[in-house]
């Protein structure tokens, strides 16, 4: 990516920016390929989750991520570089894909803020090939340059405009736009957002997926493969659908889900087809910042207790759980193996500690390594996606058999989503603990691990 500094364009207004569109003209007619025209700026206190409510259109690609804890969050809309990918390949391509975007980009303005600067934003299915029904499923890979994005990190925020610039673009048209995208971003009016929340729409039909009894019989068969020999765990998926009178409002659902689990990341995502995958996950699949790749295993869990003692007792008997401790130490050696394949040196804790939500508590393990020139967060991402908390162990094996027993496709439930910039820094989470919502319907997911010890009686 090239930086432009700022002197060389100092005036912030109509005939600054007209300059250096004119210059990123220039570039593209001699690459003779279009340039990407990245301009930051430094705005005031913005919530990336009420700017995209603000504009939100069913039928727009769009990409919401926030873990309100540690104070990120972002929000991208309106494609201006797309692809897809599938097949076993599916991640690395879109390194590639993302890297002739980066070659190809000019950026300006207050880059050294955080979260300032273009982004790439992805989603990728659980599965790496096209589901059945490829006129309504997800693409097993989808990456997006945004035409704008909002940031906030720490207190924080940064507003950005993409523009793509080809050899005969119009570049007062393209100014006119940035400038009025930023005069909005710089002052954005929450007062059109106000006025409380409308009653969610009452829910008249509700059935699992699979019908009843289903749910039971899979466990029993993924046991049976357990005791063959096939693979030592599997994560079995269940879901649920919901019919309502009246269209669901995801972002407001989204909205609620934040407030209940700031420990989380809230995610939003829509690939155009008027539908938004929307969840609160607990587990982060790969980090990248500051020239390190930060990860955890998120295994095993237990419910919480309503008072200190009862808590205390339960988290007490998750950390002396041998069927616990077994499950979360498959998905710890299956994270070091899989980075050090990629010729990294994970370090791990020396023993879980407890990880606690509202309604439940997990065994979490720490992991980080340094990551190196070469090896890139979606050279990670794809090599720990899926993990066996969504998986299974060993992954090879158990992964196959979840398509045999499940009777219906996962989508982007158990995938992963997330961003990278041109920095190569970037965040990836796990895509659980989520719903697939599309006007009148949604389709709520969950999962569980199943080992040996786990019984053959399931509810």
């Amino acid at each position: 990516m090239e930086i432009v500094p700022p002197e060389r364009f100092p005036n912030r207004d109509l005939h600054g920016l007209l300059a250096f569109l004119e210059y990123v003209r220039g570039v593209a007619a001699r690459k003779g390929r279009p340039q990407l025209a990245s301009i930051s700026l430094a705005v005031k206190h913005i919530d990336p989750l009420a700017v995209l409510e603000s504009i939100y259109e069913p039928g727009e690609l769009h990409l919401y991520l926030e873990q309100p804890q540690a104070d990120e969050a972002v929000a991208a809309a309106e494609a201006i570089f797309q692809q897809t990918f599938a097949g076993a390949e599916r991640f690395a391509q879109a390194r590639d894909w993302v890297r002739d975007i980066w070659d190809n980009t000019i950026a300006i303005g207050d880059l050294d803020r955080p979260a300032s600067g273009p982004r790439a934003f992805a989603a990728f299915t659980f599965g790496e090939d096209a589901e059945p029904d490829e006129a309504r499923a997800f693409a097993p890979g989808t990456v997006f340059i945004p035409r704008w994005q909002v940031a906030r990190r720490q207190g924080v925020s940064t507003a950005v405009a993409n523009v793509p610039v080809s050899a005969d673009a119009p570049i007062e048209f393209l100014a006119q736009k940035v400038l009025a995208a930023h005069a909005k971003f710089s002052v954005f009016d929450y007062a059109g957002l106000t006025g409380g929340e409308a009653p969610a729409p009452a829910v008249f039909k509700k059935h699992d997926v699979g019908g009843e009894g289903w749910f039971t019989a899979a466990v029993e068969q993924a046991l049976a493969g357990i005791r063959a020999g096939a693979y030592r765990k599997i994560v079995l998926a269940r879901a649920v659908d919901l019919e309502a009178g009246s269209d669901f409002s995801p972002l407001e659902t989204l909205n609620a889900l934040r407030e209940a689990y700031p420990s989380c990341f809230a995610f939003s995502f829509s690939d155009g087809g008027a539908r938004s995958f929307i969840g609160a996950t607990p587990e982060r699949l790969a980090q990248a910042v500051g020239g390190r790749l930060v990860t955890a295993a998120l295994a095993g869990s237990a419910p919480r207790g309503a008072r200190a003692g009862d808590d205390a007792a339960l988290g007490a008997g998750l950390l002396a759980s041998d069927k616990d401790l077994r499950e979360h130490r498959h998905v710890v050696e299956s994270i070091e193996r899989r980075l050090r394949a990629l010729g990294l040196e994970p370090a791990a804790a020396v023993q879980p500690r407890l990880f606690k939500l509202p309604n439940v508590q997990h065994l979490l393990t720490p992991i980080e390594t340094a990551l190196p020139e070469g090896v890139t967060l979606l050279d990670a991402a794809g090599s720990l996606h899926p993990t066996p908390a969504v998986g299974g162990v060993p992954r090879e094996a158990a992964v196959p058999h979840i398509g045999r027993i499940e009777n219906f496709s996962r989508g982007l439930y158990a995938g992963t989503l997330g961003w990278i910039d041109a920095r190569g820094e970037g965040d990836f989470v796990v895509a659980i603990r989520s719903a697939l919502v599309e006007g009148a319907r949604a389709r709520l997911y969950a999962g569980v691990g199943i080992v040996e010890v786990s019984g053959s009686v399931p509810s």
